[in-house]
């Protein structure tokens, strides 16, 4: 409903209308008929009353603002209006996780994206946001295999498109948790727009633009090192791994350097001597006043019968920490070896 005469407002009937604008403490507002635009000033009435406040509340209700969001959206607020003809503004949401539950990160991203949204749609132009969740294959993999594990069941007793279907069914019920808590935000979202990682839409997308960049060299498939669950049987990301501090033992082992004398080897220190039958290369940092002296030359691995391996140089040793990644990386390059 659009006020189309002056006469129709007031200050208290403003105050009335939209409480989310006006503080239960009155302010003196004088309106002047000359400056008032019916086509900027649309409020909205309702039987029950969607947007009003008893005048003698003083906390305020909070339980009025889903039935105003679910007005706003309803009245289709926020889509864009391809109308106003000036460029438009479009962000694509960050999708959560759909086995997630709102967190202090979610808020803050949906608090500023909704800042910009709601700024460039009062300036007229056509604004478009546009939600989704992400599909968040392990974590969605664990929760529904706790599911059928209550039931009795493991997943290797089950076929791919049996295990498959029941991760869509717990989807389809239990997904849209995280969705209705960014809802309760205020998030003026394009719902009808709303997307999963894994609609056929979005597959077809990620499938192309994989196809694009290999054939233009960007990306390849290769070896690399992962990490992996032994109870899943898949690999996790970096996010996904919980690290924790345990008690151990720092064991210092002797390499002697071949054809040199006693007081000729390198100390190495690590928690898993195990792993000294893997060894492949030593590895010495070039300004390593220690061991540089020894680089190119070869290393007797303790406990393996006199067998060698090359002590190399590399810079990247000085930070390898738990870096595995980068060790993965130091064997490549210098694979030559």
């Amino acid at each position: 409903m659009a006020f189309s005469t002056p006469s129709l407002l007031s200050s208290c009937s403003a105050y009335r209308l939209n409480p989310l604008l006006f503080s239960h403490r009155r302010l003196r507002i004088r309106l002047s008929h000359s400056h008032l635009k019916p086509r900027f000033f649309a409020v909205a009435a309702r039987e029950n009353d969607v947007f009003t406040s008893p005048e003698t509340a003083k906390p305020f209700d909070f339980t009025s603002e889903e039935r105003i969001y679910n007005w706003w959206d309803s009245q289709g607020y926020f889509k864009p209006n391809l109308d106003r003809g000036s460029d438009p503004f479009v962000i694509s949401m960050p999708p959560p996780n759909v086995t997630g539950s709102l967190h202090m990160g979610h808020a803050m991203f949906v608090t500023l994206e909704d800042i910009m949204v709601r700024y460039h749609r009062m300036k007229g132009r056509p604004t478009l946001w546009i939600p989704g969740t992400d599909h968040a294959g392990i974590a969605t993999q664990l929760v529904v295999e706790r599911m059928l594990a209550s039931e009795g069941i493991k997943r290797a007793e089950l076929s791919r498109d049996e295990f498959t279907k029941r991760v869509w069914e717990w989807k389809e019920k239990y997904g849209g948790t995280i969705t209705n808590q960014i809802k309760r935000l205020g998030a003026s979202c394009d719902w009808t727009r709303e997307h999963f990682t894994l609609d056929e839409q979005l597959s077809r997308a990620v499938i192309e633009a994989f196809v694009r960049l290999h054939e233009r060299g960007l990306i390849y498939q290769g070896s690399y090192m992962v990490n992996w669950s032994p109870n899943l049987q898949t690999a996790v990301s970096d996010l996904e791994v919980e690290y924790s501090e345990e008690p151990g033992t720092l064991y210092y082992i002797k390499y002697r350097v071949a054809g040199g004398s006693k007081s000729d080897y390198l100390t190495i220190a690590t928690t898993r001597p195990e792993t000294l039958f893997g060894d492949t290369a030593i590895a010495v940092h070039p300004q390593d006043d220690r061991y540089s002296r020894y680089i190119g030359r070869m290393a007797i691995v303790p406990m393996t019968f006199g067998r060698h391996v090359p002590i190399i140089s590399d810079r990247l040793i000085s930070i390898v920490d738990k870096a595995h990644h980068n060790v993965y990386n130091m064997m490549f390059r210098n694979m030559k070896l």
